[in-house]
């Protein structure tokens, strides 16, 4: 796919991958809309690039009358929509004894649910010109751990999603793939980012992955791609 001048939504697009992948996008001449819960922070972050190709919608993806809107502002702004980034998320990491109904509820609405009414109201749009789905999952999607049920099923859950969904459009000149990311240095885990000291993988090192996706000739589609930090500390 050819980047520039095609329109994309980045949902969780504040900070982390999220906005590592709307700077690429933004470098490579697409028009992006970004988008996160809190007006304030989306607004502060869509100002921050200083152009016009960047535009901002809060947006809470656990409620699909908003995810509507957010489609809806899209088109409105830029007259298409050819790039759906499913980026928000949150981890919530407690025993299923300990977890909350509401805490399980969050995990699930946020980081699985909200793929169905992103993908629900942009499909549409996205068949007109040939669009691209990219749904951003984790190797916990295949990996389980102890007080990890909550998120292991949210991205579990995602594969099986994003691989039913590839098969449903990909004769309509969608393409839908995942990513899944080891360790990434954000404030995911709720330490701060380490920087250049780090041995996880830069978000930025995400979003290259997926500008690599994108650009692949549209008859080569790389569905599924794990990623890893090279070098992790040695286990004992």
């Amino acid at each position: 796919m050819d980047i520039e001048n095609r329109t994309a939504i980045v949902t969780g697009g504040t900070k982390g991958i999220g906005l590592a992948t709307v700077g690429a996008l933004e470098q490579a001449g697409a028009r992006v809309v970004l988008s996160a819960r809190t007006r304030e922070d989306v607004d502060r972050v869509a100002a921050s690039f200083g152009c016009d190709r960047i535009r901002g919608k809060a947006c809470d993806v656990r409620d699909p009358e908003q995810i509507r809107e957010l489609v809806e502002f899209t088109i409105d702004a830029f007259d298409g929509l050819d790039i759906l980034i499913n980026n928000a998320g949150i981890g919530i990491f407690q025993t299923v004894e300990e977890m909350t109904v509401d805490s399980w509820r969050d995990v699930i609405d946020t980081n699985l649910n909200s793929l169905f009414y992103t993908c629900h109201f942009a499909l549409p749009h996205l068949k007109k010109g040939g669009g691209f789905i990219i749904n951003i999952g984790s190797l916990a999607g295949k990996n389980a751990f102890p007080s990890g049920a909550a998120y292991n099923s949210s991205k579990f859950g995602l594969i099986g999603f994003s691989e039913a969904l590839m098969q449903e459009v990909r004769h309509d000149g969608v393409q839908v793939a995942y990513i899944m990311p080891g360790s990434v240095d954000t404030w995911f885990g709720g330490s701060p980012p380490a920087g250049g000291d780090s041995w996880k993988l830069a978000a930025e090192d995400v979003a290259q992955v997926i500008l690599e996706t994108l650009h692949r000739h549209p008859r080569c589609l790389t569905s599924r791609i794990e990623m890893r930090p090279s070098r992790p500390p040695k286990k004992n």
